[in-house]
């Protein structure tokens, strides 16, 4: 019987050519929109209500002169998702799960500790902002909407099909342009906007600096990279075509030009929504001389004297459809780092009675998030030290990320190397600024 090899550099599967030896398919609009992903539902996330509200409080405040962080902030977020994205793809495991398999347990305990408590905390100050836009809109108790929203987001985390629920967050993505939508029925002093944006203008003043600190942890947050190296790894789990590219070396340049390019558009997407509304707030409620803003809702709210009935109404649509976007990933990154370290069976494609301990984190995750809005205890005000927590764990967490990504042990022959290593160092390094700069904020 005849010898036959299957030379892994030719073919992908058997009896199929490999993509390099066929001719390049065209460029298809519609077949790029279906490869975005975990990037482009991960830079989404990151303009929650929470978010939105550090945004409107930077644009209130400081002006048009704060929008170059997002130029500044770009570079640096696609970087460090990236190098998640790609740990993902190549380990098949989420950076929980790396980090349980190559360092001492104590330093996982304490990291998932943390993410479950900021996120926990940034899930109930994003149900309040959802609960009290929904109230702007149409009256009501805003207590029973956030009961309502969180109930809806946990159920539909727990028991819709994978595909569809992720189908469901791409779809939320475009709520987003509400905040485009809103730009575009502002007076903006275009000229006085792009200087803002292209030419850094720092003030060594208290107030600048700590915007400063919170628009930082608020673009890099921890919560995003382990979603999306924990989206790369479930996506494989329910591909049978695909397998961790440490296993099967073939295919991996395809893969990563598809994780750049979902990175990019969704990072993109994020800066250019996040300057929107610094933009929007800086035309109306810095130009209006109206600083004083706290929350999202209360930025919506303050819009309608300034801008009209319709840029609050627009503006408060947007908190509702970030918020039910992004406490899915607050839970789901939780439970995802908690499950991963415990290597219990994780993953949102598995029915409830196959991952029980991990629905069960997730669902613990959001109930204590619903429960903080009929406590004493402020959400809003409580949102203050999960920024601090999410700022002191992004560090470690992002040291461990990169020492990872380029131990051959982690990632076999796909070790992070060249300007995207030193990239991710540095978005490290700047989130290390900030942590320091922060710490002197409670002293000085």
């Amino acid at each position: 019987m005849a010898n036959h090899k299957i030379d892994h550099r030719k073919t992908d599967h058997p009896g199929r050519v490999a993509q390099h030896d066929s001719k390049p398919e065209p460029f298809s609009l519609r077949g790029f929109l279906k490869t975005l992903g975990p990037g482009l539902v991960t830079g989404a996330s990151d303009d929650d209500p929470s978010g939105i509200g550090t945004y409107s409080q930077a644009g209130a405040q400081l002006g048009y002169g704060i929008g170059w962080t997002m130029l500044l902030t770009f570079p640096l977020m696609v970087a460090i998702q990236e190098i998640s994205a790609r740990v993902g793809r190549v380990t098949g495991l989420g950076i929980a799960g790396n980090v349980c398999r190559h360092y001492p347990g104590w330093v996982l305990n304490i990291i998932v500790a943390l993410l479950f408590i900021a996120n926990t905390i940034n899930i109930a100050a994003d149900l309040a902002a959802m609960g009290d836009a929904l109230k702007l809109l149409i009256g009501g108790p805003g207590f029973l909407y956030v009961l309502v929203f969180g109930v809806a987001s946990t159920v539909a985390q727990i028991f819709l099909d994978y595909k569809r629920y992720s189908s469901v967050l791409k779809w939320l993505t475009l709520s987003l342009f509400a905040y485009v939508a809103a730009l575009a029925v502002t007076k903006v002093s275009w000229g006085d906007a792009l200087r803002g944006i292209a030419i850094p203008h720092v003030q060594w003043t208290s107030a600048f600096l700590t915007t400063l600190v919170a628009i930082l942890g608020t673009t890099i947050s921890p919560y995003l990279f382990f979603w999306q190296a924990s989206q790369e790894a479930e996506d494989q789990r329910i591909d049978a075509k695909k397998q961790p590219l440490a296993e099967k070396h073939y295919g991996a340049e395809k893969e990563f030009h598809r994780i750049r390019a979902d990175t990019i558009v969704g990072m993109a997407f994020s800066n250019l929504i996040a300057v929107s509304i610094i933009i929007t707030a800086a035309a109306t409620l810095n130009a209006a001389g109206k600083t004083d803003i706290e929350t999202s809702a209360q930025a919506a709210e303050a819009l309608k004297p300034i801008a009209g009935a319709f840029a609050e109404f627009i503006f408060a649509l947007g908190i509702i459809g970030t918020g039910l976007l992004a406490v899915p990933v607050l839970a789901g990154s939780a439970a995802y780092a908690i499950g991963e370290g415990r290597r219990w069976p994780v993953g949102l494609a598995r029915k409830p009675r196959e991952a029980r301990a991990f629905y069960s984190v997730l669902a613990l995750s959001a109930g204590i998030g619903i429960g903080l809005n009929f406590t004493p205890i402020n959400p809003i005000s409580a949102l203050y030290w999960s920024a601090v927590i999410n700022g002191v764990l992004a560090v470690p967490v992002m040291v461990l990320l990169m020492v990872m990504a380029r131990r051959r042990d982690v990632m076999s022959k796909f070790a992070i190397t060249g300007p995207l290593f030193w990239l991710g160092w540095l978005s490290t390094a700047a989130m290390a600024v900030c942590v320091v700069a922060m710490i002197a904020g409670f002293f000085f």
